[in-house]
């Protein structure tokens, strides 16, 4: 299953999401090895990006090793998310992300995010100005509607259409349900129902059975993965590999999963310097050591340690119990 979007071709159908904190160059460089078909950046703020903010640079940067990444941008004045497009375009992004999805108070609270979805009228505006903007294709996120009572996901997907957006993802969630519930997956075919272009699945799809079940039910052209990918990096790749096959991969042993969160760590370090690094990587460390035995004290003794050399050593000692 092979995926266009606009005139680039991704070779799997399985996507990482882009999540705040998490999807940052070194996470993204590491899911793309192992397997994604495209991966999408942290959520940037327009604003942030053209005054060009140490944090917002450090979001978009774009490693080597990353082909096809798409740069996720949130805002809600026309013309500054297409000087926001248009400087991503010019530092290497392959494809700019539209965000009409995000819950979070202080997000919507500003009229960006899925409060949008509200605004049929600025929200074409956004939509419009952006694809203006830039060569490169132009995608977008969103939910379901604001409200159980406003599920317009599919109106404003053939109001996207129309304007130029190359591909669509559906999180199967109004804003109002937040993360609670599941997620509707039947709903997402509404969308796809509406539109020629493509049309992501995403929502609740942690597993090989939820990525099969998903496309199933929405009829989607692909999935994207966002949680279910916390402390497993590997799992679109099996996902996809599955997809293509029908074979189940296994999850890779212990010995080379400590290699790949050493790998994760090194990167962190290097990317963001030794203080933030470790920092940043104390989620990540906490993800892929749950469940193995007395995971709980070795995640306790992490979150008390700062120096990036200590930290490595104790995740190898951790580790080489059960190796």
């Amino acid at each position: 299953m092979a995926l266009t979007i606009g005139s680039i071709s991704i070779d799997n159908p399985v996507i990482l999401a882009p999540m705040s904190g998490v999807t940052d160059m070194p996470f993204r460089k590491l899911v793309k090895k192992m397997g994604a078909g495209l991966v999408v950046s942290e959520m940037i703020a327009s604003r942030a990006m053209i005054l060009e903010t140490r944090q917002s640079l450090q979001k978009c940067a774009i490693s080597e090793e990353e082909d096809n990444t798409s740069v996720q941008l949130a805002g809600c004045d026309p013309q500054i998310m297409a000087e926001a497009a248009k400087l991503n375009e010019d530092k290497g992004a392959k494809i700019i992300d539209i965000n009409f999805g995000c819950p979070v108070k202080k997000v919507v609270g500003g009229n960006a995010g899925s409060a949008l979805m509200k605004d049929e009228k600025l929200a074409a505006e956004i939509l419009e100005a952006t694809v203006n903007a830039v060569k490169i294709p132009v995608t977008l996120k969103m939910r379901m509607g604001w409200c159980d009572k406003t599920k317009n996901a599919a109106s404003l997907a053939k109001i996207a259409e129309d304007l130029g957006i190359k591909m669509i993802t559906v999180h199967g969630r109004t804003r109002c349900q937040l993360y609670d519930g599941v997620a509707d997956w039947n709903f997402i075919a509404t969308v796809k129902n509406a539109v020629k272009i493509p049309v992501i699945a995403n929502g609740d799809i942690k597993t090989i059975e939820d990525a099969q079940q998903a496309l199933k039910l929405s009829n989607a052209d692909g999935v994207m993965i966002g949680r279910g990918a916390y402390g497993k990096p590997w799992l679109i790749n099996q996902i996809s590999h599955y997809l293509k096959t029908g074979e189940k991969l296994l999850e890779p042993d212990l010995a080379t999963q400590l290699n790949i969160i050493l790998e994760h760590f090194d990167d962190m370090i290097d990317h963001y310097s030794e203080e933030t690094g470790v920092r940043m990587a104390r989620k990540h460390i906490g993800w892929y050591s749950s469940g193995l035995f007395a995971s709980a004290e070795f995640r306790s003794s992490i979150n008390r340690c700062s120096d990036a050399s200590i930290v490595r050593q104790m995740v190898t000692d951790f580790y080489g119990k059960f190796i």
